[in-house]
């Protein structure tokens, strides 16, 4: 197998062709039979470009196809589909940012993997990548995955088609179970692969994947949708002091997501997400770390998080009227988690809804080490995902 980045504008559609010679009709018949092509080897050795639409692909997480391109913006969205053939390429477009030199720590990561295998890693750092991901000199199935491993407010990217030189490409099938983890940098995976905690945030060390979130959903066998954006809270960002309004996760939980960053047409703030398409079995909240640089120890700030947590929680059971809602805290400190249970009580006293609860995780130590920020290592993270897991499961009765 070869992998290469190319980098290019242009795609060249291959397509084979069988010419006769103009004699006598014996001799058109024979040279028709020596060079006739059977319908599976044409497929075999032609390249076809297809589109990400959910006829040929799996959608992960929130995401949004124009017509042309299927945008991502949120942390883990991106495609998935099944491929029998000789190569294939994916060609992803980047934003304002991936052209910008200054904004080298903002642009999109993304990887994408075949059979499980992660053979791209890149930061999107111009108009336009080609990646082959997948190159054999026999027809081979492939699974193949395009995870964008960074989070929306940074940057988004499109993914503007798939080149396939084999037979046609097919969305993988749903998985059983679908969590929806609704957070902050925990649940991105803020500074991941910085185990130095006195660094700042770059999306080059931001990798959901090894987040627990991402974690907890592969040791569930679930598929998975996070609405994620670092240093946001329920009723303030993270702040010194005053209260950081514009930072708020609820603004956003119905929208396809937020982005600083231009990107055409495309605006994630200002796109629906349709929640007809998939309900989730279980939706995770796990929002506070960052409320609770604003509220500190001030009740009234304690109690303002709590009233709007019980907000929140009605908009969530408003869009996903079936789903167990678990609401969580506790990784980067706990001091609000008394208020999440309280939200929870208060809530269910307001409507009659028993099916949501609360979990507090544990907060991290040192001896298992820190990302940058402060943010939980990779053992921290798994460690809270074993955790999550179970209560899922227990949850779930399964």
């Amino acid at each position: 197998m070869r992998i290469a980045k190319l980098l290019t504008a242009a795609s060249l559609l291959l397509t084979l062709t069988a010419c006769g010679n103009n004699t006598d009709s014996a001799d058109n018949a024979s040279a028709a039979n020596e060079t006739t092509v059977t319908e599976e080897e044409h497929d075999m050795n032609t390249e076809t470009i297809y589109q990400l639409t959910e006829e040929n692909v799996k959608l992960l997480g929130r995401t949004y196809f124009d017509g042309e391109k299927l945008y991502c913006a949120l942390s883990g969205s991106g495609a998935e589909f099944t491929f029998n053939g000789t190569k294939c390429s994916v060609v992803v477009t980047g934003d304002s940012n991936a052209m910008s030199p200054t904004a080298a720590d903002n642009q999109a990561r993304v990887a994408i993997y075949v059979n499980g295998e992660r053979v791209v890693d890149d930061m999107v750092d111009n108009i336009q990548e080609v990646y082959d991901v997948f190159e054999s000199d026999t027809p081979e199935t492939a699974v193949i995955s395009i995870v964008k491993l960074s989070e929306s407010p940074m940057s988004t990217i499109g993914i503007k088609e798939i080149r396939a030189t084999g037979s046609k490409i097919a969305p993988t099938p749903n998985k059983d179970l679908l969590i929806e983890f609704v957070g902050d940098s925990i649940t991105c995976g803020y500074g991941i692969d910085d185990p130095d905690k006195d660094h700042n945030f770059s999306t080059k060390t931001e990798d959901v994947t090894k987040a627990y979130a991402y974690r907890t959903a592969e040791k569930l066998n679930a598929d998975y949708s996070m609405v994620s954006f670092s240093g946001y809270g329920i009723i303030s960002g993270y702040t010194n002091d005053k209260k950081v309004e514009a930072q708020t996760v609820p603004q956003f939980y119905t929208k396809l997501g937020y982005s600083w960053a231009s990107n055409g047409s495309f605006v994630p703030a200002n796109i629906d997400w349709d929640f007809s398409k998939r309900q989730p079995d279980v939706v995770v909240i796990n929002l506070g770390t960052n409320d609770d640089s604003y509220t500190k120890t001030d009740s009234e700030r304690q109690q303002e998080y709590c009233d709007a947590y019980v907000e929140f929680i009605k908009k969530i059971r408003e869009n996903n009227p079936d789903a167990k809602i678990l609401c969580t805290l506790g990784v980067m400190g706990d001091r609000l988690f008394d208020y999440v249970q309280l939200a929870v009580y208060n809530y269910t006293e307001q409507t009659g809804d028993s099916n949501v609860s609360a979990m507090k995780f544990d907060v991290q130590l040192p001896d298992d080490g820190y990302s940058a920020d402060w943010h939980p290592s990779v053992t921290t993270h798994e460690k809270a995902s074993d955790k999550l897991a179970a209560e899922i499961k227990s949850l779930l009765g399964i």
